[in-house]
């Protein structure tokens, strides 16, 4: 069974849809806010060159997707997406939401909405985070993500890392739903 990376989800606070070309505006004027970068790796993707080169690219993987606020007339207000399908898991990442959305609802419907998604398809959902990242390592263990391993990346452009391996499988994820 096919794996769909680029689903079109929904809830009854936002919808994810796949990521367009014509997305970049909307999506930049997130994206273009220092703060959301500030404990991320790449410290300087609020610059427009720098977020081009990373909207190039997620556009070219085929599993990026958007974040639109259905209680705001479907206004983008982030970004996440699927990658790294590996038979058993698949890997969520590159996430990111604007500021006034940061701290509960919105990033637990986003991560919920793509988790029942990949439960379909694969028991292991991984969510690589770097580990100068703090808020993003306390929000996804508020989801019920063990940290499994760690592992060095170098980037283009970016500084080598350690990223450390969050995962969470389709048995406590559905035991995480049920107490919910």
């Amino acid at each position: 069974m096919a794996v769909d990376l680029q689903p079109i989800l929904s809830d009854y606070l936002i919808t994810l849809r796949p990521l367009r070309l014509d997305d970049f505006e909307s999506l930049y004027a997130v994206a273009s806010d220092p703060l959301l970068w500030e404990q991320h790796p790449c410290r300087d993707r609020y610059k427009r060159d720098v977020f081009q080169t990373l909207f190039t690219d997620r556009l070219k993987t085929k599993g990026a997707l958007v974040v639109c606020d259905n209680n705001s007339g479907k206004k983008i207000v982030g970004s996440s997406g699927y990658y790294q399908f590996e038979g058993d898991s698949i890997v969520i990442g590159y996430t990111f939401l604007s500021r006034a959305r940061w701290g509960g609802a919105y990033n637990r419907s986003l991560k919920g909405l793509m988790l029942d998604h990949a439960f379909e398809y694969v028991p292991k959902v991984r969510f690589h985070i770097a580990d100068s990242n703090l808020r993003s390592q306390k929000a996804i263990e508020k989801l019920g993500a063990n940290r499994i391993g760690s592992f060095v990346k170098t980037g283009k452009g970016e500084v080598e890392r350690t990223v450390f391996v969050y995962e969470i499988t389709r048995g406590s994820w559905q035991k995480i739903k049920i107490r919910d």
